[in-house]
């Protein structure tokens, strides 16, 4: 059997560069989950190594299937010593074990809630979970296995979470875009949402 892992991290290094640090966490009943960070100028980014390990599961099977079901990493970019962003860490191994935890599968369109502040000070507890292939490609695995897929987070206050529920992601996305709002900013205040 391949080893999905090691070829996600290679995946990450070709797309991103050499991390400078990482940390793991092991949640009990789930598989250790890491969070690679690579400084690009003023971005920082953060990339889970471990969600894809296991295929996600429909919580409506029956049976879980071993080798096949979608696979992904999350993706956080932010800009550099605005906060103490490093803490999200934790945060975002809780969000990378949510499909082992919580059965659930992650996709573009979906929300993440962690349900305190994603780091010291931040104005989000939640994540929009955005479409792949922007900054890391998918990562092809021999038949039957699907794709990993690379899932950028962009981070939503608590008004911005509650529009989206009910306007959906596209709206909001689009909200963001035409008012130029800087995802990156981890101090940002919430998009006019009138």
């Amino acid at each position: 059997m391949v080893d999905v892992l090691a070829l996600v991290e290679a995946r990450l290094r070709t797309a991103l560069g050499q991390p400078d640090a990482r940390a793991a966490v092991t949640f009990l009943g789930t598989d250790r989950i890491e969070v690679l960070r690579f400084a690009d100028g003023d971005i920082v980014r953060y990339a889970t190594l471990g969600m894809s390990a296991q295929p996600m599961t429909d919580p409506a099977a029956a049976l879980a299937d071993p080798v096949k079901g979608p696979r992904a990493e999350l993706v956080l970019s932010v800009r550099a010593g605005l906060a103490d962003t490093d803490k999200v860490l934790r945060p975002l191994a809780v969000l990378a074990s949510t499909p082992q935890v919580e059965g659930v599968i992650v996709a573009p369109g979906a929300s993440l809630d962690i349900g305190e502040p994603l780091w010291p000070g931040a104005p989000f507890s939640s994540v929009l979970v955005a479409e792949p292939g922007g900054l890391v490609e998918d990562l092809e695995l021999d038949d039957p296995m699907d794709p990993v897929r690379f899932l950028p987070l962009l981070p939503m206050t608590t008004n911005e979470a509650a529009w989206k529920r009910v306007r959906g992601a596209q709206e909001l996305e689009e909200r963001w875009l035409a008012n130029g709002t800087d995802l990156r900013d981890p101090l940002r205040t919430s998009v006019r949402l009138d």
